[in-house]
Formats: C-alpha cells, structure tokens, sequence
C-alpha cells in the first residue's frame, strides 16, 4: 500500500531536474565561446606581431602611396592639357623631377664645397685657438698625445666613417625603393587600390573605396599645400640671408624650404645652419639671422598655411604635432618624414569610416568631392 507514495518523489524528480538547469548555459557553448575567444586573442596578437615586425617595410610602402600621389598631381594635369597616356606623362614628369633635383643638388653642392674649402682652411686657427683658451697640447712631445692614443682616435674615426656611410648606404636603398614603387603604384592606382578593397567582406567594399579615393584626393591638397610653403619659406630665407650678408644664402633658402616638408619643426631645423654659419661672422649677425628666421616661420604659421589649408586640408595643430612626435618615436627619423600624410590618411579614415558611419554624426572630411 505504501509502494505508490514512496514511488511518486522518484517520478517527479527527473522533471525537475531540466528547470533548474535551463538558466545555465550548456558547459560545451562555454568551451567553444572559449575557444574562439582565445583564436580570435591570438590571431589578432600575431597581426600586431608580424606588423611591428615589418613595420620599416610598411612605413617603405606609405612612403611609395605619397610619391605616387605627388606623381599623379603632377601627370594628371599634363595629360589632361597635352592628351598624353599615362604611360608617357608619368616618365616626363619624372624626368622633370630629376632635372630639378639634380639642379638643386649640384646648386648645393658647389656651397657645400666651398663651405668644406674654407672649413678645412680654418682648422689651424681653430687648434690655436683651442690650445690658448683652454690649454690643450694637440701636438707631441711631453704632455702631448702618443700614437697610442693617435691610433685609438683613427680607430675610433674610422668607425664613425663606416657607421655613417652604412646609414647613408640604407637610406639612399630605401629611397630608390620607394621611388620605384611609386611609380608602380602611379601607373596603375585603381589596380593596387581594387586589391587592398577585395581583403574586406563585400559588404564594406563600397565604402572603404570611397574612403580611398578620398584619402588620395586629401593627399594631393595636403601635398599641394606644402609645396606652395616649402617655396615661399625657402624663398623668403634666401633673400633675407642674402640681404643679411650671410654666406651662401641659396643653399641656405633651399635647405630651410626643403625642411619645411617636415611640419612645426621642419622650420627650427632650417634655421640651424643659418645661425651657425652666422655666428662664424658675427655674434651680432647671428642675432638677426635667428630673428630673421623666427619672422618667417610667424608668416608662415599665421599668413600663408591659414590661407593656403582653407582652401586645401585643415588639420588641428595640436594633432600634427603629437602625430609627428609619436610616429618619430615608434619609427625613427623616416616616421618623421611621413608623420604629416600618415596623419592624414588616419585623419580622414577616422572622420569617414568611425565619426560619420559608426557613429552616426556628421563631420567634415578632407578631401571629399
């Protein structure tokens, strides 16, 4: 008689057993939600990896999308007014580029020797000077230095020498590199730039094109740009040292205008040589020269580029100027080089893709038609 009330607890308690389980996730979705959480950990830290590994070779291939930038806006206007293909426009306005780099070097060259001339013929006044003021013996004898020391000082020269033309070596490689590969890029542009949109779903696709085409028009402006104060900076310098009296004033304009491609401080850098071949003169000169600089970079900043980005690419200073400290930090002096169109890029990417569709608000973006 007591067999079916004993019974009924064994019968009831399987089918309690699935509701108090139906709030926990099953313990196989965890281990998978697991496992695709670590691949997803892992594969992102060895793309990180790998980019910071080849993070020169990267910095190589940005610096070929700039001269292919700088191509097009120079062959595009030339085909457009000639009726020339792009197979013939890009080699002549290479060859107009060469031509006037070539000038400028040899133009600077021709002071840098005769600069190295007067130089090497001041040196034996400079040891006298140096032995009278402090009291070194640069020569032998008693108190002076033996060949011991002679052959240590050599030894040590000679490194110096060979870091210095290895460094030279790899700069003037990667030169070529990047400029052979922009002209690759220049040739073909929608071909590279189909092959970088192809690695995104299909969905993204037509956006990231669009996103593209106008980074490389903000490119151009931004390039634009500087071009117009890389030659009234350099021009402005010339004369001024030139009305100065400071030696080899046109080496000098074309140093500071050069300088100039790097932002904020591509000025000071101009204004080095130009003081100390200053103070070589005159104390008194090199005061000038120093203000003579520091009014052209207060034209610089506060006339032309206000007038010249307004109508081509306006970025925040502030922003430039951390980019330019930060990329130079993680990449060297060739991060330095290209901080200013890597900002760019990041700034128009930023503005298109995460600012105006992520988050739905709309902003102005560099460069956009």
């Amino acid at each position: 008689m007591d067999h079916p009330d004993s019974s009924a607890p064994r019968s009831g308690a399987p089918s309690d057993a699935p509701s108090r389980n139906s709030s926990q996730p099953p313990t196989g979705d965890l281990a998978r939600a697991a496992v695709r959480l670590a691949i997803l950990g892992g594969t992102v830290a060895a793309a990180l990896f790998v980019t910071w590994s080849v993070r020169q070779a990267l910095l190589l291939v940005f610096g070929s999308v700039v001269v292919a930038v700088l191509l097009l806006a120079a062959a595009t206007p030339l085909e457009r007014r000639t009726g020339l293909s792009r197979t013939w426009s890009l080699p002549l306005v290479g060859l107009l580029f060469l031509l006037l780099g070539g000038g400028a070097m040899w133009l600077m060259g021709s002071q840098i020797r005769g600069q190295v001339a007067s130089l090497i013929a001041m040196l034996p006044q400079a040891m006298d000077v140096l032995q009278q003021r402090f009291g070194l013996s640069l020569g032998g004898g008693e108190g002076g230095m033996d060949l011991q020391s002679i052959g240590g000082m050599l030894q040590n020269v000679a490194g110096s020498v060979f870091t210095v033309g290895t460094t030279v070596a790899s700069a003037l490689s990667s030169l070529v590199l990047v400029i052979a590969g922009g002209f690759f890029l220049a040739g073909s542009p929608s071909l590279y730039r189909a092959g970088v949109v192809k690695l995104f779903p299909p969905s993204y696709q037509p956006r990231l094109d669009e996103a593209l085409r106008t980074t490389g028009r903000a490119l151009h402006l931004w390039l634009l740009a500087q071009l117009i104060a890389m030659v009234m900076t350099g021009t402005l310098a010339g004369l001024g040292t030139w009305l100065l009296g400071v030696p080899a004033p046109l080496a000098l304009g074309l140093f500071a205008g050069l300088l100039e491609f790097i932002p904020l401080i591509g000025s000071i850098g101009g204004a080095v040589p130009a003081v100390l071949l200053a103070l070589a003169q005159d104390p008194m000169l090199a005061v000038w020269t120093a203000l003579l600089f520091l009014v052209i970079q207060q034209v610089e900043s506060n006339l032309i580029m206000p007038v010249v980005q307004r109508q081509m690419v306006d970025l925040p200073p502030a922003l430039l100027l951390f980019s330019v400290v930060a990329v130079g930090l993680l990449f060297g002096i060739t991060g330095v080089l290209i901080a200013a169109p890597l900002t760019i890029v990041i700034y128009v990417l930023v503005k298109m893709l995460w600012v105006r569709d992520a988050l739905g608000q709309e902003t102005h973006v560099p460069g956009e038609e």
